[in-house]
């Protein structure tokens, strides 16, 4: 006869690897304003990225076969995919940046990433602690991460406004202006999956609170 340990015992490999994905998508943005940092005559790195990437997509791949072979899961299978969904698309949408920038260098001289790439580090960072608190289940911890998160977001969102005003301002030329566009959504589509990775951690506390 299995005991009740035995049953739930298992439950513990959701949250580590889990916490492996957030991990995942926090190195990505580690990298990413790194990258933002260097000089820009520096040819861009992008193995970190990559590595990332294939650390999300094992994690996920692992808590899908789990979700396959285990009984009993800690928390609702749904809510299970639906962080590990959330977390996968954040370093998926680093590297997308990473990429096309590397290819678009040359023709953004003069342009600084790093505040908005900054914020995006600062909201994987809070990502990483809202997931890693799961296991315990504190409504009142999750619900100071989720309002950081939020003013995180708030602030991106006040920067991109300042973004087109720059677009607009008549300084740049139509390539830099296409650029800096595409650039800075990218960027703001970042911030917003780990607002959504946020939101899921903190509705997952709330119904088992």
């Amino acid at each position: 006869m299995f005991s009740l340990q035995t049953i739930f015992g298992s439950g513990k490999q959701f949250f580590q690897l889990l916490d492996e994905s957030a991990d995942a998508a926090y190195d990505a943005a580690k990298a990413l304003h790194r990258m933002m940092r260097e000089p820009a005559d520096r040819e861009p790195a992008l193995d970190a990225f990559k590595l990332a990437r294939l650390r999300e997509r094992s994690a996920s791949d692992k808590i899908s076969q789990a979700l396959v072979d285990s009984f009993m899961t800690p928390i609702e299978r749904e809510d299970i995919e639906a962080l590990g969904s959330a977390l996968y698309k954040i370093p998926k949408q680093i590297e997308k940046f990473a990429d096309r920038y590397s290819l678009a260098l040359q023709h953004l001289e003069g342009i600084d990433f790093a505040p908005r790439a900054a914020m995006l580090e600062q909201a994987a960072s809070v990502v990483v602690e809202m997931v890693g608190d799961l296991k315990n289940m504190h409504i009142d911890r999750m619900t100071a991460l989720n309002e950081k998160l939020r003013s995180i977001e708030n602030e991106a969102d006040r920067l991109m406004l300042e973004l087109y005003r720059d677009i607009y301002s008549g300084k740049l030329d139509h390539l830099q202006m296409f650029l800096l566009k595409e650039f800075f959504e990218i960027l703001e589509k970042a911030i917003d999956r780990c607002r959504e990775a946020g939101v899921v951690a903190y509705q997952i506390v709330l119904k088992n609170s």
